[in-house]
């Protein structure tokens, strides 16, 4: 399912099987193989979508922007200079990876870092994402609104008025908007996680569709569980061949066994989470009548008596008039002699 499909379907009163989107990032490190290897291990673990980043150094950053992520994993100290690394692929490379998406089954996605590749990109995406980067970048939030396609915004590091500020630009164009809560902080600890925020994202923005975009260590996928129970339809998170590898965003993604346990443990989870509307289940229907209570003779009540509340008690099973009409079975007359401890029928009596 594409996402503009799980869009159209969304139900925000119910928790479903989120869209899981693989951020794939540049950890293809420029290198075509890896790329198409990186989308055959996302489809493989069960990812909706896979997505990549698209920039220039030159235009992403200038020259003396400093590190914010963990220099002991990640050592290089300027933003410029990382991103020189990986910024080889453009119109082409991405050409080829949305065919070969097409080809394995995936949803291809990249998030455009600057006007020219969010221009050549519309041809080959049916969703922007916008990262938290450009929560304040108005004029390039403005230019993929204009592309009339949904848009995710990622809303890391920003106060709930910049979160405010940047939905109403994308409202005013009518955009159908993904709001993902996010941490920036590489690798984001659990204690910093602040899941709770997906709350209020829900009850802040009621008529847009929440996610989560997650950078803590995978771990047992546990993180990612609780976001989704907790309302994350739309998930995001990095994503590797090999989390065993230095460097740029391999040591916080998960990979395909990592997705596969999520997947296990969700699919146990939907089934405990069941129906959202409430209602008797055919299942419960022997509970029904045989633990509740009828209206039962406290003692022998002889033919041409007016019931009195004396006369009745309650008892299971559920099989005679129910205790809710004891105050209509009152003053009515024993149309039979009826022993004690008989589960009481309304044709026993009269009046």
């Amino acid at each position: 399912m594409q996402l503009t499909e799980f869009i159209a379907l969304h139900d925000n009163k119910s928790i479903a099987r989120p869209f899981i989107i693989a951020e794939a990032g540049v950890n293809h490190e420029a290198n075509m193989d890896l790329a198409k290897r990186l989308i055959d291990e996302a489809a493989e673990g069960g990812a909706d979508a896979i997505k990549f980043q698209t920039y220039k150094a030159d235009t992403i950053a200038s020259k003396d922007s400093p590190y914010y992520w963990d220099i002991t994993k990640e050592p290089t100290r300027s933003q410029h200079e990382l991103f020189q690394k990986y910024d080889k692929f453009w119109k082409k490379e991405y050409e080829e990876l949305k065919k070969y998406c097409d080809q394995v089954g995936i949803e291809f996605m990249s998030t455009p870092f600057d006007a020219e590749s969010a221009l050549f990109l519309n041809d080959l995406m049916n969703v922007y994402k916008i990262s938290s980067s450009d929560i304040t970048n108005f004029p390039f939030i403005e230019m993929q609104c204009q592309f009339g396609k949904p848009i995710i915004l990622s809303t890391g590091a920003s106060h709930l008025w910049e979160i405010q500020e940047a939905v109403s630009i994308i409202e005013r164009y009518g955009n159908p908007l993904v709001l993902m809560h996010c941490v920036l902080n590489y690798p984001t600890p659990n204690a910093n996680a602040h899941l709770g925020m997906i709350w209020d994202l829900r009850n802040k923005f009621p008529q847009h569709i929440i996610g989560y975009s997650d950078h803590t260590v995978p771990q047992e996928m546990e993180v990612i569980h609780s976001s989704v129970l907790l309302g994350a339809s739309v998930i995001e998170k990095h994503f590797t061949h090999d989390k065993t590898l230095p460097g740029n965003d391999h040591y916080h993604a998960m990979d395909k066994d990592d997705l596969k346990l999520f997947w296990q443990k969700w699919d146990k989870t939907q089934e405990l989470l069941g129906s959202f509307e409430v209602a008797a289940l055919q299942e419960e229907e022997p509970a029904r009548k045989n633990a509740r209570r009828s209206l039962v003779a406290a003692k022998a009540i002889p033919a041409g008596k007016k019931i009195e509340e004396s006369d009745l008690t309650w008892k299971r099973p559920a099989h005679g008039i129910s205790p809710k009409f004891m105050v209509d079975l009152i003053g009515q007359t024993a149309s039979k002699d009826i022993e004690e401890d008989t589960v009481l029928q309304w044709r026993y009596f009269q009046g």
